[in-house]
């Protein structure tokens, strides 16, 4: 074994140590590969992003981008002082962090869980049960929990014995948005866990089993500590997201009574941009709100640093 790696190591430094233009010359095969995804990045993600100026500018079609008078921060000026801009946001910043504070540990959980579970079969079962919504789509889950909460033989309304209707209550809104992302998105999201829980060397829980350690406690010293970097990760990612919540829920489950905590930034910029034809200002929002997500996505990120012994979050 440490022939092995003696010889891979000597290997990779061996490389490190050609000129550049020597280990394109012989790897390629692997570089040509490379460049596809690198030029569909390009195309579709870098060169979209010059059209970010429309935000500065009174953009009008018959003009185009480059005809179009430029405005500076007029649209984000008129943004901060629309009357709905403080609700926006704070629905936008409240459904996130409730999403991500409820979201995040249910598919940790259930990876632990199943992961005690020795019983196979039952254990494909209940991983297919759960994977299921996650195939749903948006759409039918919104028709789903319409039919479910509906006042006139809904499913909650037959248990609870009443006839409210839920989605014209807007205290009830973030619940059943935040309900039914975990029970789409929690089987899903117990993949990468499951998978990372797998190559936890069995012989540790024999040894911890000897030492007479519960099950607890070997969750606690033996599955988390594994978990641990992928959780981090997860948390990173999920951070770079905060702000987008999603707006096809959204706007599906979305009435005139419920609007003090459903109006969001993604629907906004919909109306702005789509139904209204206000590019610019459409543009300028969302704009705003990406650069809240990036900056979201730095500050977990280096909070993230600090917290990990993994250099690679750093």
């Amino acid at each position: 074994m440490k022939k092995r790696k003696t010889a891979a190591s000597g290997s990779v430094i061996a490389m490190s140590g050609k000129p550049l233009k020597k280990r394109i010359m012989d790897n390629w095969q692997l570089y040509a590969m490379l460049l596809i995804p690198v030029i569909l990045t390009i195309i579709y993600k870098y060169i979209p992003m010059y059209g970010i100026q429309i935000a500065f500018r009174d953009y009008k079609a018959s003009q185009g981008m480059f005809g179009s008078e430029w405005v500076g921060l007029k649209w984000f000026q008129r943004f901060f002082s629309a009357p709905t801009c403080v609700r926006m946001l704070s629905n936008t910043l409240l459904l996130s962090l409730y999403s991500l504070l409820w979201s995040f540990p249910i598919p940790i959980f259930l990876a632990l869980m199943l992961n005690q579970v020795r019983f196979q079969r039952f254990k494909r079962v209940t991983q297919t049960i759960l994977y299921a919504p996650h195939f749903i789509s948006t759409m039918v889950i919104c028709g789903m929990i319409r039919i479910f909460l509906s006042p006139s033989g809904g499913l909650l309304n037959l248990i609870l014995g009443s006839s409210v209707d839920f989605l014209t209550e807007s205290s009830a809104f973030r619940s059943i948005y935040i309900a039914s992302g975990i029970w789409q998105d929690a089987g899903w999201g117990i993949i990468v866990y499951m998978a990372t829980l797998s190559n936890v060397d069995m012989s540790l829980y024999e040894a911890a089993k000897v030492d007479g350690a519960s099950l607890f406690q070997r969750i606690i010293h033996i599955d988390i500590p594994e978990l641990k970097s992928i959780m981090v990760l997860n948390l990173i990612m999920s951070a770079g997201n905060l702000m987008n919540v999603g707006f096809e829920k959204v706007w599906l489950l979305q009435t005139d009574l419920n609007k003090a905590t459903s109006d969001v930034i993604a629907v906004y910029v919909y109306q702005q941009g789509i139904e209204n034809a206000k590019y610019s200002y459409s543009t300028a929002v969302g704009l705003f709100n990406t650069v809240v997500n990036i900056i979201l996505l730095i500050a977990v990120n280096k909070i993230a640093g600090k917290l990990s012994e993994d250099t690679s979050f750093v």
